[in-house]
């Protein structure tokens, strides 16, 4: 290693002390380390001469480097920092003196670097089956009604979105208010939801999962309200016939009126303060709302299960390492003729059907038989609606939709979408 004289000395502080142009960040990044590398060299030599020499070194408190070798060096480590960034940010912007104004701001830092988002990735686009991260579930139905106990299984962390009607769930998704919807499409016993499969056809959102809820009803009144006092009870049609011969039993052949849903009866029931109307609702909506249940478990069929799907912007990734459902859609414009080869294709590969549902063509509900207008019949056209037991990732299933597609007119894949596997609970009776 070469000595450093003590001229060096003089010339390091003449290099700290002396006035200069501000130097571009290359040379004062280069005059930095270069001083540390002499100041390096100097403490480590065996010179006498030097060894004299650095404590004067060490001592230029004039200069403002500090008062020991551990405090230059902490100067020089700031500095050269400092210096870096700098020329970093001259290089994204083409020089120091050019800092582009953005928005009125002649600054780089316009967001704070704690504050940025975190970029999506494909996890956020197509979460896993089993996803349950804290996100925005929209429902049909106040607080307390099944479609939020069943957004609170399907996402266990949501945060659940009331929407008072079918139609405004499906766009809560669609502008990205919500990031899921939770909707049902049928019950055990009330059949399917008729509003929903229509809507599934005339928005773009897909399926991406699926969930069974037991249904458990419960008539609600307000405090110190008897069964005697009542002669009306409300709630959604749905509950309204599936508690009818339960009803009569408790002997309240009363009159029955239809809401739009099971919550939203218990919650008109507390605001208005009805003393002689009772509410069918779940036992969620007894404690949102403060009101009694008089009759616990009141439907007729305890085996009473809804379906619900959950619906997406975005499909998720087909996978074959859990049981799967697909839904799908077709037509054809020569009537339903065709609806034997279709099942034929999935019968002919093992596929089990777990679901047909008819709907009438809204575009062509009346087809004519020939291309006379007089004395020929007429008949519906229909919307088909399956729902078959394998991933679009099983190659029986690539298979079997490839040759429905050559049967029919319109195909579409609503969703390919784990099944909800979880053992089934009955009522609180049984």
């Amino acid at each position: 290693m070469q000595s450093l004289a003590p001229s060096s000395t003089i010339s390091m502080k003449s290099i700290m002390r002396t006035p200069s142009p501000v130097p571009t960040p290359h040379r004062l990044a280069f005059t930095i380390q270069s001083a540390a590398s002499r100041f390096d060299s100097a403490s480590n030599t065996t010179n006498p001469a030097v060894s004299a020499a650095v404590p004067s070194t060490n001592n230029l408190s004039s200069g403002g480097v500090g008062k020991s070798r551990t405090d230059w060096q902490s100067s020089c480590a700031i500095l050269a920092s400092k210096v870096v960034s700098q020329q970093q940010n001259t290089e994204k912007t083409g020089g120091a003196d050019n800092i582009t104004v953005v928005n009125g701001h002649k600054t780089l830092d316009l967001v704070p670097i704690d504050n940025l988002p975190k970029p999506l990735t494909i996890t956020d686009l197509s979460p896993a089956p089993m996803h349950g991260a804290q996100i925005r579930v929209a429902y049909q139905g106040v607080p307390g009604a099944y479609s939020e106990a069943a957004a609170g299984k399907a996402y266990p962390q949501c945060e659940a979105i009331p929407c008072d009607q079918f139609e405004v769930a499906f766009q809560a998704v669609e502008l990205w208010i919500a990031d899921r919807a939770v909707l049902p499409v049928e019950n055990s016993l009330g059949g399917s939801i008729h509003r929903n499969y229509d809507l599934l056809l005339r928005h773009r959102l897909h399926i991406v999962g699926e969930v069974q809820l037991p249904v458990h009803h419960c008539l609600l009144a307000l405090p110190g309200v008897r069964k005697e006092y009542i002669n009306r009870v409300i709630s959604h049609p749905q509950a309204l016939a599936q508690c009818e011969l339960t009803l009569t039993k408790l002997g309240l052949n009363i009159t029955r009126e239809a809401v739009d849903d099971t919550a939203g009866a218990a919650e008109f029931v507390a605001a208005n303060n009805l003393r002689d109307t009772a509410a069918i609702a779940s036992a969620r909506a007894a404690d949102l709302y403060n009101l009694n249940i008089l009759a616990d478990g009141i439907q007729d069929d305890s085996s009473n299960i809804t379906r619900f799907v959950m619906l997406a912007r975005e499909p998720i990734i087909p996978r074959t390492d859990r049981p799967f459902k697909t839904s799908i859609v077709f037509a054809h414009d020569k009537g339903t003729s065709v609806l034997f080869k279709v099942l034929s294709a999935f019968a002919f590969r093992n596929i089990s059907l777990t679901k047909i549902e008819s709907r009438p063509h809204r575009n062509r509900p009346i087809r004519l038989v020939d291309d006379a207008n007089v004395g020929t019949a007429k008949h519906f056209e229909y919307m088909f609606y399956v729902d078959f037991e394998a991933s679009m990732a099983d190659v029986r299933a690539q298979n079997a939709l490839a040759e429905v597609q050559e049967f029919t007119s319109f195909l579409r894949v609503l969703g390919s979408y784990p099944m909800d596997m979880t053992p089934w609970s009955p009522s609180r009776e049984d």
